[in-house]
């Protein structure tokens, strides 16, 4: 698949845009944090992203959302792996660990959730991906790389660790519903992730700061947590789970160059290795070409699509055919090749 093919296909742009957003609003983030705690401000973040994105499908009008059956399980699953364990796992831990090891130890997300793709849910991988998910992951190491790590006792860091592996396993039972409405996934994990961390702000005796600040730090989470997590859904999609994991690992370098810009941090050789080790892994990524002949056993599912070569299927009355829509539909035995991801339709051994 050529560099500007994967460009322009919509899980790359959506992955990397969820990438920016998030990645700009830790800098701003860390503004927020001179006036209000770490755990409130966390709260208030995932609080703006799901009433934002909540109030957003209000406006548009968006239809109610009715999972499938047996889809309600995966995504309980990921809430209360990524909105509840893995807040509380990371309060726990970062309460006796230093903060320069907890730094380091959160990169781990990242790797896990790709070992669990790939190893767990049988996602699809080369030595190609894997080599540039390395170097990904690798730049962000050199970019939280605090000069001189301490981690202090053992049970800390496992906890963080413990935290990173709930939300890689929330990334991956999130995959398994992101056929669904991205921004109400999103606004449903928002609320969640924002009670919690309320709840643990509020147990530890945190009061809410002004009304500015509560304004400014939810206005924040519904576009660098809200849609960021939506764009990041829309992505699953189209990527499957380790590939949008490793776009969405390079958020701390947009996060960085933010901080050059407006907060008039130094461009220094760390920056520099990280950005030159990121491009490499997400060039390996753009430049992969994954072709073969396959098969698409019959399935029956409802999502937004087009008619393409996987889709082509009678339609009920008042469905205009030729505009993107959405119904359930069947879709017969295929097989063909063609250069593709491990997305939704590609679920395939190799």
């Amino acid at each position: 698949m050529k560099i500007r093919e994967t460009i322009d296909q919509p899980g790359v742009a959506a992955a990397l845009a969820a990438a920016l957003l998030f990645g700009i609003g830790t800098p701003l983030a860390k503004r927020l944090l001179e006036g209000v705690g770490p755990w409130m401000l966390a709260g208030l973040l995932y609080l703006g992203s799901g009433i934002g994105l909540a109030l957003l499908r209000r406006l548009r009008r968006a239809p109610r959302v009715e999972l499938p059956q047996g889809q309600g399980v995966w995504l309980a699953g990921a809430v209360l792996s990524g909105g509840v364990v893995g807040p509380v796992l990371l309060m726990l831990g970062l309460s006796r660990l230093p903060a320069s090891g907890a730094s380091l130890l959160l990169n781990a997300e990242g790797v896990f959730t790709a070992l669990l793709a790939w190893f767990a849910f049988r996602e699809n991988f080369d030595r190609r991906i894997a080599l540039g998910m390395l170097c990904i992951v690798i730049g962000a190491l050199v970019l939280s790389w605090p000069g001189e790590a301490s981690f202090g006792d053992a049970w800390p860091a496992l906890l963080v660790l413990g935290a990173c592996l709930a939300w890689a396993v929330d990334n991956n039972l999130t995959r398994k519903v992101s056929l669904n409405d991205a921004m109400w996934i999103a606004s449903v994990k928002g609320l969640a992730a924002g009670v919690v961390n309320l709840s643990l702000a509020f147990a530890m005796g945190a009061a809410l700061p002004s009304a500015a600040l509560v304004a400014g730090a939810m206005t924040l989470g519904f576009l660098a947590y809200g849609l960021s997590l939506a764009l990041f859904v829309v992505s699953l999609r189209h990527l499957g789970t380790a590939r949008t994991g490793a776009y969405f690992s390079v958020a701390p370098f947009f996060g960085a160059l933010v901080a050059v810009a407006m907060l008039g941090e130094a461009v220094d050789a760390r920056l520099l290795a990280a950005g030159l080790l990121m491009g490499i892994g997400v060039w390996l990524h753009l430049s992969e070409d994954h072709a073969h002949a396959h098969v698409h056993e019959a399935m029956e599912h409802e999502h937004a699509h087009e008619h393409d070569a996987h889709h082509q299927h009678p339609h009920p009355p008042g469905i205009e055919e030729g505009a993107r829509h959405s119904h359930w539909h069947r879709h017969e035995p295929l097989e063909h090749a063609h250069p593709h991801f491990p997305d939704a339709h590609h679920r395939h051994p190799h």
